[in-house]
C-alpha cells in the first residue's frame, strides 16, 4: 500500500458512517491478526470469524493488520524473549503448558512457538488500552479536529484542484 493510499484509506475509515466502537473493534481485531506471526493458525482464523461475525469496520480491521504485520517484524526479538521467559523461565506455568499441550486441539495453535506466545499475550495485552485510545481518537477527531480540517486552506484548494477532480473521478470508477 503506497503511503497516500494508506493515509487515504485512514481518513475514509475516520470519516465513515460506523461509530467509534465499531472502528476500534475492527482495529484491535486486526491488530491482534497482524501481531501473531502466522496467518495460517486457528487463533486467527478465529479472530477473522469475529471480525465477520462482530459488527465492527472490516476497513479498519485491514488496515490495522498491515499497520501490525510490520511492527510485529520489528518487534519479534522482544516477542521471542517474552515467550521463552512464560514458556521456560516462568517455572510455576510449566504445568500449565503441559497440560495444554496434552489437549487435543491446542497444540495446533502453535502456543508452545516462543513468538507466537509472545506475540498473543502483547496482543491480548494491548487490546483494551488500544480500543479505548482508538476510540477516544475518532470521537475527538470527529468533533473538534475534522471540520478544521475540512476549513484549511491547502485542503480547500486541494479539493478545488483539476489533479484532486481526476483523482476523485477514477477512485470512484475503482469502487
Amino acid at each position: 500500500m503506497l503511503p497516500i493510499q494508506l493515509l487515504s484509506q485512514t481518513i475514509k475509515i475516520i470519516r465513515s458512517g460506523g461509530t467509534p466502537s465499531q472502528i476500534a473493534g475492527g482495529f484491535v481485531l486486526g491488530m491482534l491478526i497482524g501481531l501473531l506471526p502466522s496467518f495460517f493458525n486457528p487463533v486467527v482464523l478465529l479472530v477473522v470469524l469475529a471480525i465477520f461475525l462482530i459488527d465492527v469496520n472490516i476497513g479498519s480491521a485491514v488496515l490495522a493488520y498491515a499497520l501490525s504485520s510490520f511492527l510485529a517484524y520489528l518487534l519479534d526479538p522482544f516477542f521471542h524473549s517474552l515467550g521463552f521467559f512464560l514458556l521456560v523461565d516462568v517455572r510455576f506455568l510449566q504445568g500449565f503448558w503441559t497440560a495444554l499441550y496434552n489437549m487435543p486441539f491446542l497444540p495446533l495453535t502453535g502456543f508452545n512457538n516462543t513468538v507466537f506466545l509472545g506475540s498473543l499475550v502483547s496482543g491480548l495485552v494491548l487490546f483494551v488500552p488500544v480500543y479505548l485510545a482508538i476510540k477516544k481518537f475518532i470521537v475527538l477527531y470527529r468533533e473538534k479536529y475534522e471540520p478544521r480540517v475540512q476549513n484549511w486552506k491547502c485542503m480547500k484548494l486541494l479539493k478545488g484542484s483539476k489533479l484532486y477532480q481526476w483523482y476523485d473521478r477514477l477512485k470512484f470508477l475503482g469502487d
